[in-house]
This record gives C-alpha cells, structure tokens and sequence, in this order.
C-alpha cells in the first residue's frame, strides 16, 4: 500500500490544516516527548498500513492477489494403452483437472520412446511413465538423452504379469521357474535361442523380466533373447509366433488368456506384493518454472485415484479407459482383472486380493527406496559403471516433499516414507541401506567396474 506523504510549502503559503487519521493520533498520544517529529511520522505510517492490510482476506501482496491458480493452465498429458494409465484419464473425462484450473488434453503414444521424447522436448507437459524411465533419463543411460526428470506421484502398485506361449502350459511353474533353464539352455543350444520381450530397457517390464529369468537360473543377457516390444504390440506378436514369453502390464496378458494362445505364468505382484509400478513424471524443468500447475495435477490424480478404488466404480472404469482414443480394448478383457478375478489360462483361476491399486496402502507416495532399487538392479545388469550415486539420484527424482506439500493443501493424511526392507518372491531381501551390497549379492548378474 502506498502511503501519501504531506506536501511542503514555503512559510508564508496558505496550507489546509493536516487531517490525523484516528491511527496516528493514537502514536501521538503513545509517542512520549522523546519521540522526533520524522519518528513520529514513521510509527504513525506504520500503524496506518498495519490496521488497514490487517483487515484483508490472506493472499493480498502489494496493490494484488497472490494467486493460487496453476502457471501453466493447459497440460497435454501422455499415456500409453496400459491399464495403469486410468488415473489420468479419469480424471481428465470426469472434469478434476479443470476442477483444478487445468484443461487437460489426453495424447495416446505409440511407445515409451515417443512418450519419453515428447516430455523431454516439452510437447509433453506430464506423462504416465515406467517408473525406470525418468530414472534413466536424469542419468543419461540406456540411449535416453541426459535430461532431469521427477517422480512425485506413484500412478499404481500391482497389476503387471510374465505370460508364456500356450505351448510351455504345464512346463513352467512361474513361482518357482527353475524348470525353464533346461528348455531354454537346449534351445540356445539348438542355435535357436528362446525369445522373451519387455516394454523398455530401464522400466519395469524388463526388470520383472530379468528377475524372473535370472531365478530361473538364466541369464538374460545370455541365455535368451530379450527384445523390446510397444505394450499394445505384445499380444499380437505372440499369437504369430514371435516370442515364448513377455512382460507387460493388463490388459494384454488377459488377451492371450482369452484368445487362448499364451497363459498368465505369475503376476507381478506374486513376485513383489505392491511393487511400485508406472508413476507420473514431469521434467525437472517444468516442476521449476511451474510448481502450482505441478500441485494442481497431483491434487486432480489425487480424487482419480480414490474413486478407482472403490470397486463399485470399476465396472465403469473399464467402459471409459477401453475407448480407441485410450487402450482400444474390449472393456470384459480389461474389468475381470481389475476386479481381481483372474483366469491363468492354464486352468487355474480364482480371486487375487493384491490385484492392481491406484489409492489404498499409501499407493502414491514417492518412496526414495524404490528409486534405489531400481538402481542396484540397472547396477545389477551393467546398465552403470561402477556403483551409481543411490543416494544423489533418489534425491533428485524422488519428489516427496511436492507430494506432502499438495496432499497438505487439500488435508489429505497420507502414510509418509517407508524405508524398510522389501522381500521378493526368491526370499531375498532388499535393504535400501545397502544397495551395493544387494546388487552385488545375485549369483547372476553382470556388474562392471
């Protein structure tokens, strides 16, 4: 607020008597005699700005509002023909981005190369992405160009699974692969080595992939074939013969079950129980420039994500995210596994409690610890060169502290950081305060350096 200082005059020029406001005959008669006119007048100043701003509503700055709306209003927001992506799209189709000061436009990718370039050259403004990708791509590995990325919200825990051509039905146990090696070493050494395909080199797929393999006493590096596949291509590409097994996220593993050409071996969350899974990740430089468009997108996912998990709702979440512009999927593949209710297509079926979640068991927060594994596992496949800085990295990605500070505006209690160990289906335990030495604990692996 500015303050109107009165004017001086020569003595002999005729002036109005000065007008106190009430504020400054109150410093007047608080002065004392010791006070100096210039002392005076600064006090009074001062008490006049203190009664009036006092009154204000909370947000006023200067002559303005300090607004609480998003910098950036119109998000184009990617996503991939995954199941897991349904948070954005429900919040996009039922209006909680624009509740939020956000017109949200929906761009399906054809892979999560394109998805990872559209968000580095800023076509992008946010992205259902593996959670290895933005790992990955702050570090500069795996042919991703060096550009920082964050994580501060899981998107979904559960949900993905290894399906296997219809032909090993009765051959492979998932739960306990061993019985893999044989067929697969006879195969490598008939010259025809088996082929197994995963959605990206750094991301989640390919991790379940190789753990799965590697306890299976193979290596994937090796042993197999391990190929790169769009998720939306894999179901196709099985059925004309071209891989003896994959790792993608639903609804493609229910199509091969439905079709009857591969069958579900294990899920992901048989081989660890709520593992993080797709995340949505902004660039470093956009969370910068852009931190309430940043909020305002956590806040909407927020209310996407506690209506997914009500399972009355899911029925209706299969009906929208099926639609061509989203997976392009018949929406019975897409809702049966949703609601947990699981045909292995090897004659097992039955209800799978850990069936994927987007809200419940603190789902969203952002743990560190996730971050170092997948370090210790890019470690654990010579994806680095010598030890990675876990620490450092975690740090970067890992955005907690945007996280908190959203959920906070909005009263949500969530459950905090959790560092404790994890245990995955093999027995062998992960302590994130020992990276290194996990990594360096396999009997298969290929460290460098």
């Amino acid at each position: 607020m500015n303050s109107t200082h009165p004017t001086r005059t020569s003595a002999s020029a005729a002036a109005p008597a000065p007008v106190t406001p009430p504020s400054a005959a109150v410093a007047a008669a608080s002065a004392g005699p010791g006070l100096s006119r210039r002392g005076f007048m600064q006090r009074a100043g001062l008490l006049t700005a203190g009664v009036l701003l006092g009154g204000l509503p909370k947000g006023w700055v200067g002559a303005a509002y300090a607004s609480d709306a998003p910098e950036t209003a119109d998000m184009k927001i990617g996503m991939i023909a995954l199941t897991d992506c349904s948070p954005i799209i429900i919040a996009h189709e039922k209006g909680l981005f624009k509740k939020y000061g956000i017109n949200s436009t929906v761009a399906k990718g054809a892979s999560w190369a394109a998805i990872r370039d559209s968000l580095q050259t800023g076509d992008l403004q946010a992205t259902h992405m593996l959670i290895g990708m933005p790992i990955a791509s702050t570090m500069g590995l795996l042919g991703s160009p060096k550009r920082p990325m964050i994580i501060p919200w899981l998107l979904n825990r559960n949900g993905q699974a290894i399906s296997l051509k219809a032909e090993l039905i009765g051959k492979v146990d998932g739960k306990k692969p061993q019985g893999l090696k044989d067929i697969a070493l006879a195969a490598k050494a008939a010259g025809n080595p088996m082929t197994f395909a995963m959605t990206f080199p750094p991301g989640t797929h390919a991790m379940w992939m190789r753990y799965w393999l590697a306890t299976a006493g193979l290596n994937p590096d090796a042993d197999v074939n391990l190929i790169t596949i769009p998720p939306a291509q894999m179901a196709a590409n099985m059925k004309v013969g071209k891989m003896d097994g994959f790792c993608v996220g639903e609804p493609w593993n229910a199509r091969v079950v439905a079709e009857k050409y591969g069958f579900t071996a294990l899920t992901t969350q048989d081989l660890w129980k709520d593992h993080p899974e797709k995340v949505l990740a902004f660039s470093a430089d956009f969370a910068e420039k852009n931190p309430k468009t940043v909020k305002a997108a956590l806040k909407a996912i927020h209310e996407a994500s506690v209506w997914l998990d009500d399972l009355k709702n899911r029925p209706e979440q299969a009906a929208i995210v099926s639609a061509t512009t989203y997976i392009s999927c018949p929406k019975e593949l897409i809702e049966g596994r949703l609601l947990g209710n699981y045909d292995y297509g090897d004659g097992r079926t039955g209800f799978d409690p850990n069936y994927m979640i987007f809200h419940d068991r603190n789902c969203n927060y952002p743990q560190k610890k996730y971050c170092t594994w997948w370090l210790s596992q890019f470690r654990r496949w010579g994806m680095v060169t010598g030890a990675p800085d876990y620490e450092g990295v975690a740090k970067q990605v890992m955005r907690p502290d945007i996280y908190e500070e959203a959920m906070k505006e909005i009263g949500y209690a969530h459950g905090g950081a959790d560092d404790k160990p994890e245990t995955l289906f093999d027995g062998k335990t992960f302590d994130p305060a020992k990276p290194e030495e996990y990594a360096a604990s396999f009997e298969i692996k290929n460290i460098k350096g």
